[in-house]
């Protein structure tokens, strides 16, 4: 079997939501490398960097509740110095500056003219009322780096935004910078959130939410749509008991050409866009996109396939393509198959 010399480096700040594809990637004996977002190092020179066949960014941009805030600004010169290097990086600076920016993911949905909630961005709480004007409350006033639902609150009338405001009670985040959207009900109880790997559609999930909470992590949810417990094992040690329910759906097509659409002008090979139906006039909105997938847990029951698994197989393809002699790969590798 044509195998690779140098490893995978796999670049992350959560230490549970991997963990399945490290398992994964041991059972193969695919070489790969941890490398800790939280505590790093780079030599300008580029050195050291020159070991790795191919760089995955699994970063995340909810690090600051974890402690590991300063990890979010340093990724993007990391990213940028590998990438200076000639070092394949998958969900690169494109990818980490949409997924760490709400404001761009707006702009580049616009820039594609796909529907997207009403919003401003402002960058001190006191514009808060006024963006507000205009916009059908309730309204949700929303960190432009967040992650895990962190930094979202909502607001049923404008006294109550302006109370919020005016008592300094809104966070602005990392950037000091937010934005004021209109908040949608959703149809059915649910979001919908749509995965792609190799920019590619993977599958989708319907995540049940009473509309209380904004943390829709699927990798933290717990439960089936029919309330049957998953694996714990499959979830992160610090998963919310939120009560979230999960199930598999199949998107229309046209949702899925313009999910693939979306990640590709984002530069996202491997991740996530959600989208609700608004329950007040069947508006779909597009309304966060995602270059981190930690894929839902427990997903066999869930999906009837292990994402992991794909993944690993997609990893040890880019592996070999950066490594090896195209003479030398296996005939889909070199004709630059799209098999999982």
């Amino acid at each position: 079997m044509t195998t690779s010399s140098r490893p995978i480096g796999i670049y992350h700040e959560h230490q549970d939501w991997f963990r399945p594809l490290f398992a994964e990637l041991d059972r193969r004996g695919t070489r790969y490398e941890r490398i800790d977002a939280r505590r790093h190092r780079y030599d300008a020179d580029g050195s050291d960097e020159a070991a790795y066949s191919v760089v995955l960014n699994r970063m995340s941009p909810s690090a600051h509740l974890r402690g590991a805030g300063h990890s979010i600004l340093y990724t993007q010169n990391y990213l940028a110095h590998l990438e200076q290097l000639g070092v394949r990086v998958i969900n690169g600076t494109q990818a980490f500056s949409i997924e760490t920016s709400k404001a761009r993911q707006l702009t580049l949905l616009r820039s594609l003219g796909l529907p997207y909630p009403a919003a401003r961005v402002i960058n001190h709480g006191s514009q808060a009322p006024a963006a507000a004007e205009g916009l059908r409350f309730p309204v949700v006033v929303k960190a432009n780096i967040g992650g895990s639902g962190a930094g979202i609150i909502r607001f049923d009338s404008p006294r109550d935004l302006e109370r919020a405001a005016s008592e300094g009670r809104l966070e602005l985040g990392l950037d000091q910078t937010v934005l004021v959207q209109e908040y949608i009900p959703a149809r059915g109880g649910h979001i919908t959130r749509v995965e792609v790997l190799a920019g590619r559609f993977l599958y989708a999930i319907n995540v049940h939410t009473t509309g209380e909470t904004f943390n829709l992590c699927p990798a933290d949810i717990c439960q089936t749509s029919d309330g049957v417990a998953l694996d714990r094992g499959a979830c992160p040690a610090d998963a919310p008991k939120n009560n979230l329910r999960v199930e598999a759906f199949t998107p229309p097509a046209e949702v899925i050409a313009d999910v693939e659409t979306i990640t590709a002008a984002a530069g996202i090979e491997i991740g996530g866009v959600e989208y609700i139906v608004d329950d007040r006039d069947g508006q779909r909105y597009y309304y966060d996109i995602n270059a981190l997938s930690n894929f839902v847990a427990d997903a066999p029951r869930v999906l009837g396939f292990d994402p992991f698994v794909r993944l690993a197989n997609w990893l040890e393809r880019e592996q070999l393509r950066v490594d090896v002699p195209p003479v030398l790969l296996p005939l889909g590798i070199a004709e630059g198959a799209t098999r999982w």
